[in-house]
């Protein structure tokens, strides 16, 4: 059997980070395409909250090794304050100091066929790259996110370091693989003289096996709140990327003019990491009574708590148009009625129609909000939703995804 060196920092005990999801899926997976997982990942003091629930997902005997990193904002702030090279490209780059010396030393013990490193955070890839060079390994470059962008990181020194890896990641790598469409034609353009074949595109998705040890567990278990529609959005809310204000805004104005009923609706915002701008940002609005902030909770039970829920919900600004959250997939597979505030012409709207749902609204629209929500929450009162395609979801499973990797690992050079 072949072997890959995985380098990526989001990794079990790590939580609140859909993108643990992607590594774990193809680590366990590979080996039924004949390749085995070798994963290099962040010592466990380099991540804010961990948790153990996920680790159990790894077969017992996957090779893992846990290189030396530090969080400058807690290990090296006095004060509140760090330098600012400690945080470029990004808070994590002692794991680069770390990893070096233990990718080598797996790259000998273990003698690997190929490296793939997977962004955010940026770290990764500039270990990818290390790692290939000093190596000549043949490397694939993941990119979970676009990287450097006209505004982002918002400081200009950090952003230019993101250029610097993104460019020795795309013309170093031997693919480079994006999980939205959209994303991939945005480096082809930025990169025209790059082989188009070498920008892949290998999406998201949902892993089976996870759903397939809830389904029997989950058939007697009721509404999670009777009498309530609940709709819920699991995940990280960025007050830029997934800014609620105009959903606010709009439950606001269905309450004045009637068109919702006091405790007719739950918003329940599941591990928004922004609690504390959120509660005042709907008590400011006046639709407090309305939104239900709660913690973080165990990958299961957050899967437990979607397939129960009486709605999902999608948010994604039109500033993502190229990106598509990595929960969209999940929320597929739990075959619950889906309401989506974003830009039809982005990448997420798409998916959404091509599987079937076709509640959508702008999310920077309170009015086309206030109209969407309402036919919404009629259809799913009266059985009118549709559930997302079945051959649709599962062409998205994980198995499917780790097929593509396979098929691009086969097309590497010997």
């Amino acid at each position: 059997m072949k072997r890959l060196l995985l380098i990526a920092f989001h990794f079990p005990p790590l939580t609140g980070s859909s993108g643990i999801q992607r590594t774990i899926s193809f680590a366990r997976h590979l080996p039924k395409f004949g390749w085995e997982p070798l994963i290099l990942t962040a010592h466990p003091r380099a991540y804010e909250r961990v948790s153990d629930d996920q680790l159990m997902d790894l077969p017992s005997d996957t090779i893992v090794e846990r290189a030396f990193a530090l969080d400058s904002s807690r290990h090296m702030a006095v004060m509140g304050h760090y330098p600012a090279f400690a945080a470029r490209p990004d808070r994590w780059i002692t794991w680069w100091l770390g990893a070096v010396p233990k990718g080598l030393a797996m790259i000998r013990n273990y003698r690997p066929h190929a490296i793939w490193s997977t962004y955010p955070v940026a770290t990764a890839h500039k270990i990818g790259g290390t790692l290939h060079r000093l190596s000549a390994l043949p490397w694939i470059a993941d990119f979970r996110d676009p990287m450097a962008q006209d505004s982002y990181p918002a400081d200009a020194k950090t952003r230019q370091n993101f250029r610097e890896i993104e460019e020795r990641a795309l013309r170093g790598a031997s693919f480079s693989v994006f999980v939205t469409p959209g994303a991939a034609r945005m480096y082809r353009e930025r990169y025209p003289d790059i082989p188009s074949a070498r920008v892949a595109v290998i999406e998201n998705g949902y892993d089976e096996e996870s759903f397939a040890r809830l389904d029997d567990s989950s058939r007697d278990v009721g509404p999670l709140i009777p009498g309530t529609f609940t709709l819920v959005h699991s995940g990280i809310v960025y007050p830029s990327e997934r800014d609620p204000t105009q959903l606010f805004q709009a439950l606001r104005l269905m309450l004045d003019e009637g068109r919702l009923k006091r405790g007719e609706l739950r918003l329940r915002l599941r591990a928004s990491a922004h609690e504390t701008l959120l509660a005042k940002l709907a008590s400011d609005i006046g639709v407090a009574e309305v939104i239900e902030l709660v913690p973080p909770i165990p990958y299961r039970d957050a899967l437990q708590e979607m397939m129960h829920a009486d709605g999902l919900l999608v948010l994604q600004a039109s500033n993502c148009n190229e990106q598509i959250p990595a929960k969209v997939y999940e929320y597929l597979r739990c075959q619950r009625p889906i309401i989506a505030l974003t830009d039809p012409g982005g990448d997420t709207a798409k998916l959404l129609r091509e599987a079937g749902v076709h509640n959508i609204a702008r999310l920077d629209s309170a009015r086309e909000i206030a109209s969407e929500l309402p036919r919404f929450l009629d259809q799913v009162k009266y059985g009118q939703t549709a559930s997302p395609n079945e051959a649709f979801v599962r062409a998205a499973s994980r198995l499917e995804r780790t097929r593509e990797l396979a098929s691009l690992l086969e097309q590497l050079p010997a």
